[in-house]
């Protein structure tokens, strides 16, 4: 799916009488919301750095940036709007989503054997992976990893990333991919 479809998905779920599942349960329902709200924000900011700017500018052939997500990500609503302004800048820079959950390519791009998202694949015009990178960047994959090694709870984790995104305001997110980009031209 593109990305209006994708947007346009929070605003089914969000706006359905009787949600389908997962969004059925108050819990998805909710991050949802919370989400799409996250989401328009990141957009609205557009934080996009003059130095990734300068990155994807020169990008000069083809290529097709694939998301593997799904609305109740926490990870994804910070990340996803994020690469999709980052392929913006590049008319060379196609951009598409999968849902995890919905015959995606997820297990060709697992973490540590798990089905983590968001994940993002870079191919080149041919079709062919450059790179692959997530399911979140170095520093909340840090507080993470910190979390879960003293099984924190989910609520405390939720709350952790949130600043983590928060504080870092794309920045990570950007460089990491801006590295794997200029290795990957």
């Amino acid at each position: 799916m593109n990305f209006q479809e994708y947007s346009e998905m929070f605003d089914s779920i969000l706006d359905a009488e009787k949600p389908t599942p997962p969004y059925d349960n108050a819990d998805y329902f909710q991050y949802t919301k919370m989400n799409r709200s996250r989401m328009n924000r990141w957009l609205k900011q557009n934080p996009i750095t003059a130095e990734t700017k300068a990155i994807l500018a020169s990008i000069n052939r083809k290529q097709q940036w694939v998301v593997i997500t799904e609305p109740w990500c926490g990870d994804a609503a910070h990340i996803v709007p994020i690469l999709y302004r980052m392929s913006q800048e590049n008319d060379h820079i196609g951009f598409s989503l999968q849902l995890r959950d919905s015959g995606s390519e997820i297990e060709q791009y697992l973490t540590n054997g798990t089905r983590s998202i968001p994940i993002l694949i870079v191919r080149d015009e041919n079709g062919n992976d450059l790179f692959h990178w997530g399911p979140r960047p170095a520093a909340a994959k840090k507080v993470y990893e910190a979390l879960k090694e003293k099984k924190a709870g989910f609520e405390e984790t939720k709350i952790a990333l949130q600043q983590v995104y928060n504080s870092d305001k794309s920045t990570g997110i950007q460089q990491e991919v801006g590295i794997l980009l200029q290795k990957h031209r």
